[in-house]
């Protein structure tokens, strides 16, 4: 491997992150998960990090690719959480622009698309008991 071709495919990783699979029992449990592309590191964290006035953050979505944070494990509810976000991007085209502009109207904190996010991995984590064989 020569220099040059080291140094392009750490900048490709830095910029794309590296894919993750999640674990298997995890989508056993929650199938859903596996509509999703799962990546881990990747400047979009940095970004989304920079507009929180943060370092980095734990998840962001795009699309349907996911990016989660290289240095902590993923909880079930984050994962479930930006795949709320992968189900607001199919629902309407337009939603990048409603949530930044939900976002400099009314903060993170209060984003409608972050408190339904919220809600929907609750209500999936809520509807898991049932899902568990006995």
């Amino acid at each position: 491997m020569t220099v040059i071709s080291f140094l392009v495919g750490a900048i490709v990783r830095e910029s794309v992150g590296r894919r993750f699979a999640l674990p298997d029992d995890v989508i056993a449990t929650f199938p859903e998960l596996a509509t999703v592309a799962w990546r881990r590191g990747g400047l979009p964290l940095r970004i989304g990090g920079w507009l929180l006035g943060r370092r980095s953050v734990a998840g962001i979505t795009l699309g349907t690719t996911v990016f989660l944070s290289p240095v902590q494990p993923p909880s079930v509810a984050l994962l479930l959480h930006e795949l709320g976000h992968v189900r607001q991007f199919r629902r309407d085209k337009t939603f990048p622009m409603r949530y930044l502009w939900e976002s400099v109207r009314r903060g993170y904190g209060r984003n409608r698309f972050e408190l339904e996010a919220d809600q929907f991995a609750e209500e999936v984590l809520w509807s898991s008991t049932q899902r568990r064989p006995s």
